[in-house]
């Protein structure tokens, strides 16, 4: 997929104003509220007409002041997941889910329903009145009837925010899998880090109507690492843990991590953050946090006024975050070895 979106939109004080072209099948729009995100896609649907511009996918031109083309919302073949579910009150979980599919040509339709109703898991809702679904449950209705429409892209307009963190971490694999098996190019629009790095490969951010970078949505995640309140977020994948006592034992590749939390799952996925990581030049004679990795620098870089160091932790990758004092006091150099400290508290399973 290639979008070349050369647009500019105001309304009132605000004015998005873009000349950008990107391709991928995993695509990222990141900003905060009042960026632009949504004024970009909803241009792109066709819901929203440019003052002035043009839009061209796949060598389709869907709009062009120039040229006088505007195509339709329903001519440009694109599905929306919108953050509110947006699910007809009067049809059963089947009839949304065909509603968008009865409407696209035959020669489009190329999606299997029992397909689709497998990987979403809904067979067992499919006769129930949407009034009566759980969050989690009309947001895999509304993705799924997104895509039976067979659409030629799926736009997601920060489809997350309206869940906590439970349901939101239970839809993320819903929203790639389906994606990935039906073969279905998306923007993900979303203000979250974690979702972007989750989601997507490639990320254009947005600030006040403007693209100030395109970047892989790990390195956006680095850049931002210093004017964060949180840092740069870890994403640790863990296996099936056991008691230590009062701890839980989990693996971590090769290494091994104690944590304080539990799970009866056979992997989960912890949050980490690089403020949560102590560095050590020696091994310490005793300290109260239960980890201690030895660990190889990979590579150090800047974000703001703070420092990344990239550990090679026995072939698992962390990010601690220090000041340039003590990088030099600790001799932090790509290839010197620390020990890195954690608290067993400092993780955090992620609902799954």
């Amino acid at each position: 997929m290639q979008i070349s979106m050369n647009v500019k939109k105001s309304f009132g004080h605000f004015t998005l104003s873009t000349d950008i072209t990107f391709s991928g099948d995993r695509i990222g729009i990141f900003g905060k509220s009042g960026s632009g995100k949504s004024t970009l896609v909803s241009m792109l649907a066709g819901l929203v007409d440019p003052d002035d511009g043009d839009i061209v996918l796949d060598g389709v031109c869907f709009f062009s002041s120039r040229k006088r083309i505007n195509l339709r919302p329903e001519q440009r073949r694109i599905a929306m997941v919108f953050q509110q579910h947006c699910l007809f009150p009067h049809l059963n979980v089947k009839h949304n889910l065909l509603y968008g599919f009865k409407r696209c040509p035959l020669k489009y339709r190329t999606i299997d329903f029992n397909a689709l109703v497998d990987v979403l898991k809904l067979e067992e809702l499919l006769g129930r009145g949407v009034t009566n679904l759980s969050g989690g449950e009309k947001q895999r209705v509304a993705l799924g009837r997104a895509i039976l429409a067979n659409p030629r892209l799926l736009l997601m307009d920060e489809p997350l925010s309206a869940l906590d963190d439970t349901l939101r971490f239970q839809i993320i694999p819903y929203l790639k899998s389906v994606s990935e098996q039906f073969g279905i190019p998306y923007l993900f629009i979303s203000h979250s880090l974690v979702e972007m790095r989750l989601m997507t490969d490639t990320v254009l951010a947005f600030e006040k109507g403007v693209m100030v970078g395109q970047s892989s949505s790990e390195q956006l995640a680095r850049n931002r690492m210093g004017s964060s309140q949180v840092g740069y977020i870890n994403l640790l994948k863990l296996g099936r843990p056991s008691d230590d006592g009062s701890l839980y034992a989990y693996p971590w590749g090769a290494s091994r991590l104690l944590l304080s939390a539990g799970s009866d799952r056979d992997s989960s996925m912890a949050e980490l953050s690089s403020k949560d990581i102590i560095l050590f030049k020696q091994h310490p004679e005793a300290i109260s946090a239960r980890n201690l990795l030895h660990c190889t620098v990979r590579s150090l870089f800047n974000s703001e006024r703070r420092i990344g160091v990239e550990l090679d932790c026995a072939g698992n990758t962390l990010i601690s975050e220090v000041v340039q004092d003590a990088v030099s006091e600790l001799g932090i150099v790509p290839g010197s070895t620390v020990f890195a400290a954690v608290k067993a508290s400092a993780f955090r399973i992620l609902p799954g």
